[in-house]
């Protein structure tokens, strides 16, 4: 039998979930699989226009059994039989309401197709009312428990979306038992420890997104959420207590799904937590460098030590939470509600003719029409940028604000939306595409901008994720908009690596993630430095936006 001892990293995105084999002494990615959630990548219980994400559990297990079925055969033989370790990542606020053993209601056969049984994605924004109803009782509270989320919660977080749920539906109310996050479902499943009450509970999640707070006695008291809704009555008591860092073993395999993984019932799971919380462990993150998770939205992460922080409570955030991201330190976490989705949506704009129209034509046969139409969109992106490029940064009138997807931080608000300024006969597509880029490095300015002002020391910037690794035009843009050196990671999976260091720990392989961080670690690839002439001139276009910013949230 080989000596090499091997982790499986899983990480569970927006749109699809991949599993990494990763040696543990090299952190070398041994192999990997991706696969799309099925139901979701057809669009299935998502309503944009009403802002509704749902996804189907279903799609969880499925792609869970491709995934790691796949890349253990790719990493080929003997590597099975050496896997010790698991852990998962998942995106967050993601719940679902669940019966009294722990089962997600849309897999009982009568929810199966209901929407509000289904888990609901992190940028789910149906719940804006809820959320707002939360921020307004918690003001007036004798103790406010939104404090260490920033004193802003979000609609993108799991007391909103349950109570929203709870309130629109009849049939879930009288099914539903309680609520699990992805996060903790995941592992819970596979280690057969799906009843409410031997849930082992994310730190990250619960206090990042559940207001759960050890000063409290954990998650907000009964008099607090009935007086906010009475249908949360007995939920309280029906959820936990207590939650752990990621470097805690929730359990091993059970034989059937060791067998459905073709692993070993020795295999030890580890307690999850958020996407970008775990990438900024993958990605080399130390204390007081902010790790930016760079893809549809943004997630910013940072750890500082104990006596840096203090009492210190840095207002507008999406939390500061003990051992969230590394066990030891504070966690801190920011971002935005949109990015990559920014420029997914204006290439959908620029795509409109050859999806409603050019589809249609009957010049050219069906097999060369998708055809073209494929290739075309594939290329929209990166002729934008390419062309983009070319504009010098004062040579442009247009100006815009990132909140296509609303304002996840500083200060979270789903009601705001974005705005273009600046459009004349002569604004081309390429314009505005490099005005909605600046706008995003905008957004990255004020979070930055907001740390430093609640006096958080910033060293460095880390980026991690597929637009910090295959975008130069936006990294560099982003490197002069903060005028600060952005390291790029060579990880090409942070999440999944940083998951499966976590998993190193719990197995036994190290003492703690800061060793296995120094043994399993990749480095940098690449490093973007601000071009002193750019920064001077952004300087001022970013007190636009700032002036644009507020007009957009007062006036429209």
């Amino acid at each position: 039998m080989s000596s090499k001892k091997y982790v499986i990293g899983l990480d569970y995105g927006s749109d699809s979930a991949r599993a990494v084999v990763v040696d543990t002494q090299t952190g070398e990615e041994v192999s990997q699989a991706v696969k799309h959630y099925p139901r979701w990548i057809e669009g299935k219980y998502c309503d944009p226009a009403a802002n509704r994400y749902r996804q189907h559990p279903l799609d969880y297990i499925e792609v869970l059994e491709y995934t790691v079925k796949t890349a253990l055969k790719e990493a080929g033989a003997g590597v099975a039989e050496n896997v010790v370790g698991m852990s998962f990542d998942t995106t967050g606020s993601t719940p679902a309401f669940v019966d009294e053993d722990g089962i997600p209601l849309a897999l009982k056969p009568e929810f199966a197709e209901n929407p509000n049984a289904m888990f609901i994605l992190w940028k789910d924004h149906t719940a804006v009312k809820e959320a707002a109803e939360i921020n307004q009782l918690a003001r007036k509270w004798d103790v406010d428990y939104t404090q260490f989320e920033g004193g802003v919660y979000s609609s993108e977080w799991v007391w909103a979306k349950a109570l929203h749920v709870l309130r629109e539906d009849e049939a879930i109310r009288k099914a539903a038992y309680s609520w699990i996050e992805h996060a903790d479902w995941m592992p819970s499943l596979i280690t057969g420890t799906e009843q409410p009450d031997k849930v082992v509970r994310s730190r990250c999640a619960a206090g990042h997104k559940a207001m759960w707070h050890e000063s409290w006695g954990g998650l907000p008291p009964e008099e607090f959420l009935t007086e906010l809704d009475p249908l949360l009555k007995g939920f309280r008591d029906r959820l936990f207590k207590d939650t752990y860092a990621s470097d805690t073993k929730v359990g091993t395999l059970t034989p059937e799904w060791a067998e459905r993984l073709g692993l070993s019932t020795d295999v030890v799971v580890g307690v999850s937590a958020f996407d970008c919380h775990m990438g900024a462990v993958g990605g080399g993150a130390t204390s007081n460098v902010l790790a930016r998770a760079i893809g549809t939205s943004t997630c910013d992460i940072m750890i500082a030590d104990y006596e840096q922080m203090g009492d210190k409570l840095v207002k507008g955030i999406c939390g500061q939470v003990d051992g969230s991201v590394v066990p030891g330190y504070i966690g801190l976490e920011a971002g935005q509600s949109g990015f990559g989705d920014i420029y997914a949506w204006f290439k959908n704009v620029v795509a409109w003719p050859l999806s409603n129209i050019l589809s249609k034509t009957e010049l050219v046969d069906a097999g060369t029409r998708e055809k073209l139409i494929e290739e075309t969109i594939d290329k929209i992106i990166p002729e934008l940028s390419r062309e983009a490029m070319k504009i010098s940064v004062d040579e442009s009138t247009i100006l815009a604000v990132d909140w296509m997807n609303g304002r996840r931080t500083p200060d979270a608000s789903q009601e705001v939306t974005g705005s273009i300024s600046g459009l004349t006969l002569g604004s081309s597509a390429p314009r505005i595409f490099r005005a909605l880029v600046e706008a995003t490095a905008f957004g990255s300015k004020a979070i930055v901008d907001r740390f430093r002002e609640e006096g958080v020391e910033l060293k460095a910037v880390i980026g991690l994720g597929g637009v910090a690794r295959k975008s130069p035009f936006v990294m560099q843009t982003l490197a002069d908009v903060l005028n600060m050196p952005i390291k790029v990671a060579a990880t090409e999976q942070t999440c999944a690596v940083g998951a499966g260091m976590f998993a190193a720990v719990v197995a036994g392989i190290y003492d703690n993630v800061e060793e296995a961080q120094k043994q399993m670690g990749q480095g940098f690839e690449k490093e973007y430095t601000p071009n002193a002439e750019n920064v001077k001139k952004y300087e001022a276009i970013y007190s636009k936006y700032v002036k644009l910013g507020e007009f957009t949230e007062k006036e429209l």
